[in-house]
């Protein structure tokens, strides 16, 4: 069989996903059913399968098969807070309820007030110097160093940022070094730009530095992304000599760090980026959307002094420049210090919320932290993940599925519990009264 057959036969198979003969999530024929349709080997089907694997199409499992990838992770693992579901522990937000009034205040506030008419018209391309001193206000009061406000950079949220990143950062086929358990968002982004996540496993504190230090040998990654803080799903938060254990893997090895740390107003003090540690080979990232609200889709990012010009060119290219109106309003909470009254606000919501959730929990093996938005939940023995989470389903109860978190898609028996997307405290505990109550129906018999 010529060397072009299972090419071939590849790009027949992708063109039959792209009109939907198979459909996203829909399990492949065998490599012998497929061989027999095509007049080939199973061999020739399994290079063909690789490829596809390769370049994004599909994903591969031991003893289960071959599926068309989906691409729609996201919409599966964070269901709106508008759908009809009793009991919504899917997403990862503000408790708005709690901080309306403040938040329309300060809206109201900026609305009185006279806005510049550059505002409404075409701004310098990298953003308003006042944007970005008030970028690096919020990222000095959580302990980033940044020496100027040039340094930072604006982008429309923190996914945006990371898109922007990975794609000048690696190339097509590259390997990114992820979190074994991670944040879809961020599988979404490499697996849609034709990138190869690859998990380095964690422990309680988050990434293994020795585990990262061998995967950088065997595998050379372009990137590495990192969660330091209340990571998502696990919630593991790293002490400071892990985040310095990290920075030397960095920097032996000369690879780009993405750090995202959206959660770094949880912490219980202020604690040093790992970015601090290794400036000029980090990008470090954060936003108002944890803090404040999604709707600010204010992102902002530390870049190397090196890269400034690379990334403002770059980003000019894709989208000229950010909204700069959305910014006025972040950069007038920010200097007024109402940013931090309100993330500092979130932050009780968050701690009183897992007191209740432990109570109720009590005896469930669970991971979590004293001020973190969510809870990761083990589940017991007599559940199987996609059981659970149909059947909680049709009880009025959303929650994120674990195997949607593992870079590789492998199931997991866990789940992610969201404690603040649900307004009101009763509401939440009878919310978690009824998914104790599932957890506990079949451990009476």
């Amino acid at each position: 069989m010529s060397e072009s057959k299972y090419r071939e036969i590849a790009r027949e198979i992708e063109k039959l996903i792209e009109i939907g003969h198979y459909e996203e999530g829909s399990k492949l024929p065998t490599h012998r059913a497929l061989a027999s349709e095509y007049e080939t080997t199973a061999v020739t089907i399994a290079k063909a399968y690789k490829l596809l694997a390769e370049q994004g199409h599909i994903e591969s499992f031991v003893g289960r098969g071959s599926f068309v990838k989906n691409t729609s992770y996201l919409k599966q693992v964070i269901h709106s807070d508008q759908a009809e579901n009793e009991w919504n522990f899917s997403i990862l937000q503000p408790c708005f309820s709690r901080h309306l009034d403040a938040l329309y205040r300060q809206f109201g506030q900026c609305a009185s007030e006279p806005f510049t008419p550059s505002l409404f018209g075409y701004i310098e391309d990298t953003g308003s110097l006042a944007h970005k001193e008030s970028g690096m206000k919020w990222m000095q009061h959580y302990g980033l160093q940044v020496r100027s406000p040039e340094q930072v950079l604006l982008t429309n949220g923190a996914q945006h940022a990371l898109s922007t990143l990975i794609e000048l950062y690696s190339k097509p086929g590259d390997y990114v070094a992820v979190e074994e358990l991670t944040y879809p968002g961020i599988l979404s982004i490499i697996q849609a730009l034709g990138r190869k996540p690859i998990g380095v496993e964690m422990d309680e504190c988050g990434m293994l530095p020795n585990r990262l230090h061998e995967i950088c040998l065997s595998d050379r990654p372009s990137l590495v992304i990192v969660v330091p803080s209340h990571q998502n799903p696990t919630a593991s938060t790293m002490p400071i000599e892990r985040r310095k254990d990290i920075a030397s893997v960095i920097q032996k090895h000369s690879v780009w760090l993405l750090e995202d740390d959206l959660y770094c107003f949880l912490n219980a003090d202020v604690m040093a980026p790992i970015s601090n540690f290794v400036p000029e080979k980090s990008f470090y990232i954060t936003s108002l959307s944890k803090a404040i609200s999604p709707g600010l889709r204010c992102g902002f990012v530390k870049a190397p002094q090196s890269q400034l010009n690379r990334l403002t060119s770059y980003i000019r290219t894709m989208i000229w420049h950010i909204s700069p109106i959305g910014f006025d309003v972040a950069s007038r909470l920010i200097q007024s210090g109402s940013a931090f009254e309100l993330a500092e606000g979130q932050k009780k919501i968050a701690a009183h919320r897992q007191q209740l959730a432990l109570s109720i929990l009590q005896g469930e093996t669970l991971f979590s932290q004293e001020t973190s938005y969510h809870i990761w939940l083990m589940l017991p023995e007599t559940w199987d993940a996609d059981e659970f989470t149909a059947i909680a389903k049709e009880r009025g109860i959303t929650v994120s599925e674990g195997h949607f978190f593992h870079y590789d898609g492998q199931p997991i028996p866990a789940v992610r519990l969201s404690l603040m997307a649900i307004s009101e405290d009763q509401h939440l505990i009878a919310g978690l009264q009824a998914l104790k109550s599932l957890l506990d129906q079949r451990r009476s018999s």
